[in-house]
């Protein structure tokens, strides 16, 4: 009788043994399966993401080579013939990308600060969360006429490097704050207690440890609305009439951009120089964000608290 107990006993841990091997096998496989269909649809969004890269890298590289390209403008050329270059519409993408992050970082940055260490849920807070959400999803063409209806239209500016750095605002203000938003409240809550426990003031504990702590994430925030707003055609296409001479006036005449090159191209025909041209602008303007992207991630790594 207490063999059978015993033997009854003893074939228990194998059952066990045996039921959580079955479960750990198809945990397995389901694991695997996952990770299968996760790398598969890696896999097919890198397919159009290196294959852009590919032509434009490919038809844009070879323009931009000479000296002219970034030296030299159009002024006095006919975009269907070969030569001069892309300086004129360089310096205006930076002219009005320079002067919209000017404007934007710090109201998206201090709107973000507000929103996450004071707004605590009031009105306030609330309603600039529902203006934010509005504005983020507002198109760059709502935005584009929005300021010509007010700045030009309704304060008699004239069309300008300027309006279209007003409308590119409205478009990076949104992405800035809501970058930073989540940024902020990633940092670790103990750290803005610990500093508090010191004595240190809210405001001095947001300057020097929580600003730091997310300053990675926010720039790479920044960065990626930097991006987006030196990509947008429609600012451009209505506030500012397009020009092939340089200039670096933002506040009167008309001004050249990468983007605004491009849409004059397309224009222009097909012909092999405009081609060109059209392909060196792509290529120009990836180019730029590219290198611009990779010195603030050099940047924020060197002065980002380590964790």
């Amino acid at each position: 009788m207490s063999h059978a107990v015993d033997t009854k006993n003893a074939d228990a841990p194998l059952n066990k043994t045996s039921a959580f091997t079955h479960i750990s096998s198809q945990r397995k496989t389901v694991d695997a399966i996952a990770r299968g269909v996760i790398y598969f649809a890696m896999f097919l969004a890198f397919i159009p993401l290196v294959w852009v890269l590919y032509e434009v890298i490919s038809k844009g590289l070879p323009p931009v080579l000479g000296a002219d390209w970034w030296t030299k403008s159009q002024k006095g050329l006919l975009y269907t013939l070969p030569g001069g270059g892309a300086s004129h519409a360089i310096i205006g993408t930076f002219v009005q990308a320079g002067i919209t992050s000017i404007l934007s970082i710090p109201i998206g940055i201090f709107t973000a600060i507000y929103l996450v260490e004071y707004a605590d849920n009031n009105r306030l807070g609330r309603i600039t969360t529902f203006m934010v959400d509005i504005l983020t999803g507002v198109p760059s063409i709502v935005s584009a006429l929005f300021i010509y209806s007010v700045w030009i239209v309704l304060f008699g500016f004239e069309r300008s490097g300027i309006a279209v750095a007003l409308a590119l605002v409205l478009l990076m203000v949104p992405v800035i704050v809501r970058n930073t938003e989540e940024m902020l409240r990633v940092v670790p809550q103990d750290l803005r207690e610990a500093s508090y426990a010191l004595g240190v003031p809210k405001w001095k504990t947001i300057a020097k440890i929580v600003l730091p702590t997310a300053l990675s994430g926010i720039v790479t925030g920044v960065m990626l609305a930097v991006a987006r707003v030196m990509g947008e055609s429609a600012p451009v296409l209505i506030l500012v009439g397009s020009t092939q001479a340089i200039n670096w006036n933002p506040m009167s005449a008309p001004q050249s951009s990468l983007p605004l090159m491009m849409l004059d191209m397309y224009k222009a025909g097909s012909t092999p120089a405009v081609m060109d041209k059209m392909w060196g602008a792509a290529f120009t303007l990836v180019f730029i964000i590219a290198v611009l992207n990779i010195g603030a991630r050099i940047i924020s790594a060197k002065f980002s608290i380590k964790q």
